[in-house]
This record gives structure tokens, sequence and C-alpha cells, in this order.
């Protein structure tokens, strides 16, 4: 198997891919290892240096602190993905770790609805996702994660990219801000 790697926006993270369906229910972002029993996330998360993974459709993302070169992990990750997947194992996450959004006002359906057509696709191909947490008084509270957490770009992002688009699909929503 050859896992491949993307650079990001965000200098402190890495995408890889490796080529295989990473999960199968949406993406899922762990900073430490006690928050899962997931064999592969546990190692990942117990190299010197990974400050969190991002797992997408078909993408990890690591990222790392800031003191460490990726010239010191890069092969440790890639080795730990082979491994992973040379054991037969079809993908990394099999069950829905996603929030539940049945229960929420027409209004916010079709801001999430917007955030996962028109903006966590973009925001996956730089190895990062999206989540709506909240709207209140004009303002959709987001969480950014994977490579767009920490990353500098982020913040023109979030004001450029998802406000002006939010503004322009739903008059209500007057601002955009991460929590």
């Amino acid at each position: 198997m050859f896992v491949q790697t993307e650079v990001t926006p965000n200098p402190n993270s890495l995408k890889f891919l490796p080529g295989k369906i990473v999960s199968n229910y949406g993406s899922f972002e762990v900073t430490k290892k006690e928050e899962t029993n997931n064999e592969l996330i546990r190692n990942l998360l117990s190299i010197n240096g990974v400050e969190g993974i991002f797992l997408g459709k078909d993408f990890i993302s690591i990222n790392k602190y800031d003191h460490i070169l990726w010239d010191d992990i890069k092969h440790i990750v890639i080795s730990l993905i082979n491994d992973f997947y040379s054991t037969g194992k079809e993908c990394v996450i099999e069950k829905n770790l996603n929030e539940n959004f049945e229960n929420l006002k027409d209004i916010e359906k079709q801001i999430v609805k917007i955030l996962e057509e028109k903006i966590r696709p973009a925001v996956a191909r730089d190895g990062g996702d999206i989540k709506f947490k909240e709207f209140k008084d004009g303002v959709v509270k987001v969480q950014l994660q994977g490579s767009c957490s920490g990353c500098p770009s982020s913040t023109m992002t979030l004001k450029q990219g998802v406000q002006n688009l939010l503004c322009h699909y739903i008059p209500e929503v007057k601002q955009v801000e991460a929590i």
C-alpha cells in the first residue's frame, strides 16, 4: 500500500491519503488517547509531537506541535497506517460518531445543509472540517477541526468564505464565529 501525503494551508497539519476508506460515517477528531479505543488512533496519538488527529472519508490529517519537524514523524505515521490496513481492516471508523441534527429548527437545518453541501467539501480538501454548533441572534457558531483548527488562514476563510456564503443564502445570518 502506498500512503500519499498532501500539504494543507496549516503548516502544522499534514494530510495522509491511504487510498482506502478511513471513515464510513463522516468526520471525527481526537486529541487525547483516552477519547478512543481505536488502535490506529491511539498509536498515532502516541507519536511524540502529535497534537491531534482528524479522520475524513478518505484521509487522516495529523496536527503536530510547532517545534516538531515533519521529517521526524512523517515516516512513523505512514508506517502505522500501512500496518493498520495490512491486517485486513477495511476502514478506521466503522460506526457513526457524529452529532444528530434531527431536533434543529428550520433555519438551523438550512445552515447545516449549506455547511454540508457547499463548505465542508472545500474544507475537507485542505484536511479539515467544519461543524455546526449553534445559531442565536444572527450569529452562527461553528467548530473548526483537523487542519483548520489553529490554521493561520482559518480566520480569513471563516469570514470571507463561510460567513459570506451563509449571509448570501440565509439573510438572518449576520456573523459566523469559531468556538
